[in-house]
């Protein structure tokens, strides 16, 4: 390596550079030998960055660090030796030797680090069994015939440029050069760009293909017009002029045949050489998962010893590149799903005997690529989530009624985790209880378009999963059309898409949904969103886009088609026109036209605020309703007379025909007996109540499909609950009669009287 790769660089930075690879190789092994005392390899290892880095202290006369870095050495040379036992206190020692060894690269002056250093090397002597006469405080120096100073400097250059002192030969083949985060964005972008632009082609391409089958067509007109011309003899002068566009013609064709043939090479070629550069660019940005999160272990360790607890981290898919940019940003993520696993989800050495598991728990930092994501799960083999707990604590702290708590799904519940301020601890520590943490993942996660989910078994652990984009630079897109522009759609905020048949979409509370594996999903029109006008014709079959944002309702947004997938190159939006309403970003189509990236919790906020004030009149056209150009029918049940003629009233005078039933058996006889627009019922009835009717009339092939409204004196959230998990589609409170809520419900449930 030549002498002007690093002369922007000083021999304490040099030093510092060395510390981190060999202090990371340190911690390894000493975790590894706490596992396995007398483990040769991790032995060998550790012995081996001790003594490279005390070389590499030497040579810049940071005596501290030399002193630290030989204590260190003796005593793996010792346990190496046979000479002694490592036991937890000599990894505690050496582990504390390391955290030393930063501090005297990071202040190597200070005073304080004086009285430190003398401090450890007092401690770590008295860890140390009696040595034999032979064996002198020097005793490395037989490790250093093999090993000398010299080698320990090379081996701190090798490190930076990632070579090992054996490959010196090699070195200058992979040199180490500065080059900054930005310039990495940029270079990432235009290749990006390069790939978008060399894809043009195929289009141009494909152009070019209906011009020769255009040509082909006009080759077989003029061959039919001259098979209907006269014989030669008799217009010679036609036949000929014929003759020769025909050969211009053959001519026109093979040239563009010939031409098409290169565009085609040219494309491939471009193509693939876009390719590589953005492979090649983009590899440039990713570090593999180990290298950021194996400092960890140590984290993982020291932690469960506080907490009396014994602790392994496993490392699965270390290897998986991951961009710069993203691993910046886990890094705490990551922290605070640790300690929780550590804290909260592992038991004490004597519970985990006690139910038959390992004395020592596991905790497994999971990542790899999955159908072009990102995938990083952290998972523990502990005491799980248990969910009648989880349940009394969200009802203790006022966050769900006892009532409502207990409906909640297994998903529902555990997204309560995520609340900002939320704990199972009842107490505060050092290390836990204050409510912060989960949230931070999962606000992370949202940050750089991704996902975050949990899953637990009680008594066999707990698994926390984050879904990300593979690189901030890149994304992959489903593409939609709204009005004859495109829209892009990031994968990782659709929760499905589908085809809707009109039929399977049905009036609850007023408002069009439909059911997604028992669950009822409220729609809206993008074309409503975006304030697009109404499409020209409707079809049978919607497209739907299922979008959901973990803690919001979910909601399909029916689009006009679907474009397909896409791998997008973002391009942030001019600041100048400041944050655009539903948009995040916008990147360039294959023709280079552009193309809007929607902002899905933007998006999810304008749905909310849209059914809310209740915007929904062409879907409420799309999702169908009754027959229009006469009264439309609405069948009142109710028990007392008072209301069934209160009710009578209230609709006859806007104009609706209404017949009455005075009980539930009543109802049911008379709704089979004739069709009706609307059925609006009581609960409390004798013979059968409302909720009975309403389950009758939903299992009915031919009835089930009638919109029901329940109205009752019970106005609380359990009672609503209940009727409309039966199948309602409206729940009125009976006090509400004054202000005409009942009529303004009927007409946003079937519109007015007369159509």
């Amino acid at each position: 390596m030549s002498d002007e790769d690093f002369s922007q660089v000083s021999m304490l930075s040099l030093f510092q550079a060395e510390l981190e690879t060999q202090s990371q190789a340190l911690t390894s092994g000493l975790l590894a030998l706490e596992r396995d005392p007398v483990a040769a390899d991790a032995l060998e290892a550790c012995m081996r960055a001790a003594h490279s880095l005390k070389g590499a202290a030497r040579i810049i006369d940071l005596m501290p660090a030399v002193k630290v870095a030989n204590a260190m050495e003796d005593c793996l040379v010792a346990a190496q030796r046979g000479h002694l036992r490592v036991r937890r206190e000599h990894i505690d020692a050496l582990l504390q030797g390391t955290d030393l060894l930063k501090l005297i690269a990071s202040a190597p002056s200070s005073e304080s680090v004086t009285s430190e250093v003398e401090t450890f090397l007092a401690k770590l002597e008295g860890l140390s069994l009696p040595e034999p006469a032979n064996v002198s405080r020097n005793s490395a120096a037989d490790f250093a015939d093999h090993a000398p100073e010299e080698l320990a400097a090379t081996r701190s250059a090798s490190h930076l440029v990632g070579t090992e002192p054996q490959a010196s030969a090699s070195i200058g083949s992979d040199r180490m050069v500065r080059v900054t985060a930005d310039s990495l964005n940029r270079l990432l972008g235009l290749a990006g760009e390069s790939l978008m632009e060399a894809r043009r082609l195929r289009p141009f391409a494909d152009g070019l293909l209906r011009l020769k089958r255009l040509q082909s067509d006009l080759a077989g007109a003029f061959d039919d017009l001259h098979a209907m011309l006269p014989p030669v003899s008799k217009d010679e002068v036609v036949a000929e002029a014929l003759a020769e566009a025909q050969r211009k013609l053959r001519l026109s064709q093979a040239f563009l045949a010939e031409r098409l043939e290169e565009l085609d090479s040219v494309d491939r070629k471009a193509t693939d050489l876009a390719n590589r550069l953005y492979d090649e660019t983009l590899a440039s940005r990713m570090r593999p998962f180990e290298d950021s999160v194996r400092h960890y272990a140590r984290m993982v360790r020291d932690l469960g010893r506080t907490l009396g607890k014994r602790v392994r981290l496993e490392i699965v898919g270390g290897s998986t590149g991951i961009d710069r940019d993203i691993l910046e940003q886990l890094d705490a993520p990551l922290g605070h799903l640790l300690r929780n696993a550590v804290d909260h989800g592992l038991e004490t050495p004597e519970e985990r005997l006690a139910l038959g598991k390992t004395e020592e728990g596991l905790i497994r930092l999971e990542a790899r690529h999955y159908a072009g994501l990102l995938q990083i799960a952290v998972v523990d083999d502990g005491r799980g989530i248990e969910l009648a707990r989880l349940r009394e604590t969200i009802v203790a702290r006022q966050l769900a009624t006892r009532e409502s708590a207990e409906t909640l799904s297994e998903t529902e519940l555990l997204a309560f985790l995520f609340l900002p301020g939320f704990s199972m601890k009842q107490g505060v520590t050092d290390v836990s209880g204050r409510g912060v943490g989960l949230d931070a993942v999962q606000a992370m996660t949202k940050e750089v378009r991704g996902i975050t989910s949990v899953s637990s078994e009680f008594g066999h652990g707990t698994r926390f999963q984050l879904q990300l984009p593979l690189t901030l630079s890149v994304l992959r897109t489903l593409l939609v059309d709204v009005d004859g522009e495109p829209y892009a759609f990031p994968l990782a905020g659709i929760s499905k898409t589908m085809k809707l048949q009109r039929a399977q979409i049905n009036l609850l509370q007023g408002r069009p949904h439909f059911r997604l594996n028992d669950r009822q999903v409220g729609l809206v029109t993008a074309r409503e969103l975006l304030n697009r006008g109404e499409p020209a014709s409707e079809p049978d079959d919607l497209s739907v886009v299922v979008v959901d944002a973990g803690q919001s309702e979910a909601y399909g947004l029916i689009v006009d088609r679907f474009l397909g997938e896409r791998e997008l190159v973002i391009r942030p939006l001019d600041p100048r026109f400041a944050k655009i309403k539903d948009i995040s970003a916008a990147a360039l189509m294959e023709d280079g036209s552009p193309v809007l990236i929607f902002d899905v919790d933007d998006l999810l906020r304008s749905v909310e605020k849209l059914v809310s004030s209740g915007g929904l009149r062409t879907l409420r056209r799309a999702a169908g309703g009754p027959e229009t150009g006469r009264r439309k029918r609405v069948l009142v049940i109710d028990d007392s007379l008072t209301v069934r003629e209160l009710q009578r009233k209230m609709l006859g005078n806007h104009g609706y025909e209404v017949e009455v039933a005075i009980d539930g058996m009543d109802g049911w006889n008379a709704i089979r007996s004739g069709p009706f627009d609307l059925v609006v019922t009581d609960i409390d009835m004798p013979r059968m109540d409302g909720i009975e009717l309403v389950n009758l009339i939903r299992n009915d092939a031919h009835l089930k499909n009638t919109p029901i409204m329940i109205v009752s004196y019970k106005d609380r959230e359990e009672d609503r609950s209940r009727g409309l998990d039966a199948g309602a589609d409206y729940y009125l409170t009976k006090g509400s009669f004054q202000d005409e809520a009942l009529i303004h419900a009927v007409v946003d449930m079937i519109g007015e009287a007369t159509g």
